[in-house]
């Protein structure tokens, strides 16, 4: 599969995550304090909760239920009660269009 459009980069706030669905893979788009657009998995991985209604800080994503907080650039839990990590999405622009492939996940394993 290639790249498909999720958003618009002008439909970013900073530190604001928003949800997009692409091929039934639920995402948060986020665009961080230094400019950088990520793309992490949107389901909380300690319970059913979509982390694009949670809080960013720096490089992390907090999920608003139980307060687990994961690394934007790695997917991975920086605290409890989450464990286990989340995918984390390769992200193109193309014009003022932000590009992901839902298929492609970046390979995390060296962060």
């Amino acid at each position: 599969m290639s790249a498909q459009r999720a958003c618009a980069v002008s439909e970013l706030q900073e530190d604001t995550p928003l949800r997009v669905v692409l091929d039934d893979v639920p995402m948060a788009v986020v665009l961080d304090s230094e400019g950088v657009i990520h793309a992490i998995g949107d389901t909380c991985t300690h319970g059913d909760v979509s982390l694009s209604e949670g809080f960013v800080e720096g490089k992390t994503l907090e999920c608003w239920a139980h307060g687990s907080a994961f690394s934007l650039c790695s997917g991975k839990p920086l605290n409890l009660p989450a464990y286990e990590p989340v995918p984390v999405y390769i992200v193109e622009i193309d014009g003022d269009d932000v590009m992901i492939d839902p298929t492609l996940t970046k390979d995390v394993s060296a962060l």
